[in-house]
């Protein structure tokens, strides 16, 4: 269930809860993990920016919709949402997927390989 805790600019949500987003066609997932992590499974349909250039690269995020950060185990992902929100982007767009990328491949949900989107 989706939770906001107090401090972070972001919301917390599951991977099906993300998945129901991305369904809805109002949202963007966005991996922020290494080139090889990314390569070895991700959202079907991803973004890939790594954490570490969520600053710089700030600018190929859409400006509309919600924006769903996803890493291995919501550490990562958590730190960009802040990257994002330090840059101007608004908490009522910022999610993390705190289940991760393995959980998601676990769950069955969509997921592509390599550097295929």
């Amino acid at each position: 269930m989706a939770r906001q805790v107090p401090g972070e600019p972001y919301t917390r949500i599951s991977a099906e809860e993300a998945q129901e987003m991305l369904d809805n066609g109002d949202a963007t997932a966005i991996d922020v993990r290494r080139e090889d992590e990314y390569e070895a499974g991700h959202i079907k349909g991803a973004l890939w920016i790594p954490v570490d250039d969520v600053i710089p690269r700030f600018a190929e995020l859409p400006e509309d919709g919600k924006l769903l950060f996803i890493c291995a185990v919501g550490a990562r992902s958590g730190l960009a949402a802040e990257y994002a929100a330090a840059m101007g982007a608004t908490q009522d767009r910022l999610f993390n997927i705190e289940d991760g990328t393995p959980t998601w491949i676990e769950k069955g949900l969509p997921t592509s390989y390599g550097t295929d989107v």
